[in-house]
C-alpha cells in the first residue's frame, strides 16, 4: 500500500512526470492500464504565474484525469510558492516540487537538480511551497542522489531529504543517479535502500531504471521502497502498469498486447490528443509517441519509419490502417526486455 498523504493505492506504480510527454492524453492511457496516480509534466513556476492561453492550457485538468500531481520548477521560493498555491487551486491533488532535472540549460538557470547543491535555497523553497499549499493537498519531492559521488554532496542530499519529511512532505521520490550522470550508468538500487533505511516510516518513492514489470517488482523488492514512479519505461507501454499489477498479485506475467490491441490504444491516445490538443498539433506531438509504440510491433522499424513520416491526422490513419489491421497475421509480438532507444525521441530529458 502506498501513501501519500490522504491517498492510498493498493497499486505502488506511479506514472511518473515526463517532460514532453506526460500531458494528459498519456495519464489517462496509463490509468486505463493500471496507474492509480500519474503526474503531468514538469513546468515552471513562471509559466503557471503569468496569465494568458499558456497558463490556462497548463492548469486544465479532464475530470477523469485524477487524482494527478502537478510538477513544478524554479529557482526562486515565492515564485515558486505563488505558483504551487495556484496549481492547487485549480485542482491538482499533489504538488510535486522538482529538485533532479538535470538538463545543463535547466542547471545554468539555478534550478531542477542544481538546488541539491544549494541546500539552503532548496530548504527555503520546500517551506515556502508548503507553507501555501493548502494543509489538506499533499506536497511531494523529486530528486537525485546528489550532484556527484562526493561525499559533500551526499550529505548536501540527506540534509534536503530529512527536511522535507520534518517539513511535512508526504513522500520523497529518489532516483538512483547523480545529476552530473544525467542517464549514464546504472542507477543505484542500494542507495534507494539505504535512504529507505535512513527515513523509517517516512514514504520514499524509487525511481531509475524501470523499464519492464519485471524491474519494477525487483526494486520494490530489493530496496524496500513504499513506492516507484515509471519515466521512460511507460513511453509508448502502458502495458507495463497491466503487467506489473499482475506480478505484485502473484499471478504471471500477462502476454504482450497483440497488434491489434495495440493499434486500439494507439488510435485512442491519438483521439484523446486531438480533443485535448486539437488535429493540427495532435499530428504532430504524437510523432514522438509513435516513435516508441513501434517498438512492441513484430515489424518495429519499418513501423517507427512510417510515423516518423507523419504530419497530419490523414497520415496517422494512414498508418494505423496499414500497419495494425486486426484482419492481418501478423507474427507474434515479442516483448523486448529495453527499449530500442533509452532517452526518449524529443523528450527534454527532465524524467527522473
Amino acid at each position: 500500500m502506498l501513501r501519500i498523504g490522504s491517498f492510498q493505492f493498493e497499486f505502488p506504480v506511479v506514472q511518473a512526470a515526463l517532460s514532453g510527454y506526460s500531458d494528459g492524453p498519456m495519464r489517462r492511457i496509463a490509468r486505463r492500464f493500471g496507474a492509480p496516480y500519474a503526474v503531468h509534466e514538469v513546468v515552471l513556476d513562471k509559466l503557471v504565474v503569468a496569465p494568458g492561453k499558456l497558463q490556462r492550457k497548463i492548469l486544465r485538468l479532464h475530470s477523469d484525469d485524477h487524482p494527478v500531481g502537478g510538477q513544478l520548477m524554479g529557482a526562486e521560493p515565492s515564485q515558486f510558492a505563488a505558483a504551487a498555491g495556484m496549481m492547487a487551486d485549480a485542482g491538482f491533488d499533489v504538488i510535486d516540487i522538482n529538485f533532479g532535472c538535470p538538463v545543463k540549460k535547466v542547471l545554468g538557470r539555478c534550478r531542477g537538480g542544481f538546488l541539491l547543491s544549494e541546500p539552503r535555497r532548496a530548504m527555503e523553497i520546500i517551506r515556502a511551497v508548503r507553507d501555501n499549499v493548502p494543509s489538506e493537498k499533499p506536497v511531494t519531492l523529486k530528486m537525485r542522489r546528489g550532484m556527484d559521488d562526493s561525499s559533500e554532496s551526499e550529505r548536501d542530499f540527506f540534509r534536503i531529504f530529512d527536511y522535507a519529511l520534518e517539513a511535512g512532505l508526504a513522500a520523497v521520490t529518489v532516483h538512483g543517479r547523480t545529476v552530473r550522470q544525467r542517464y549514464v550508468g546504472p542507477s543505484r538500487w542500494d542507495f534507494l535502500a539505504r535512504v529507505k533505511r535512513h527515513a523509517g516510516d517516512g514514504v520514499v518513492l524509487g525511481s531509475g531504471d524501470l523499464f519492464t514489470a519485471g524491474d519494477i517488482v525487483r526494486m520494490l523488492e530489493q530496496t524496500g521502497v513504499d513506492g516507484v514512479t515509471v519515466a521512460r519505461g511507460c513511453i509508448g507501454n502502458p502495458w507495463i502498469f497491466r503487467e506489473a499489477r499482475a506480478l505484485l498479485a502473484g499471478e504471471d506475467l500477462p502476454p504482450p498486447p497483440t497488434v491489434a490491441e495495440q493499434g486500439r490504444v494507439i488510435r485512442r491516445h491519438f483521439e484523446l490528443a486531438v480533443e485535448e490538443h486539437g488535429e493540427k498539433q495532435a499530428g504532430r506531438l504524437m510523432r514522438k509517441f509513435g516513435i516508441k509504440y513501434s517498438e512492441l510491433h513484430p515489424h518495429a522499424r519499418h513501423v517507427r519509419d512510417a510515423f516518423v513520416r507523419t504530419r497530419t491526422a490523414g497520415d496517422w490513419m494512414a498508418v494505423l490502417d496499414e500497419w495494425y489491421d486486426p484482419r492481418h497475421d501478423w507474427p507474434p509480438v515479442v516483448r523486448r526486455e529495453r527499449p530500442l532507444n533509452l532517452i526518449a525521441p524529443g523528450a527534454s530529458h527532465c524524467a527522473v
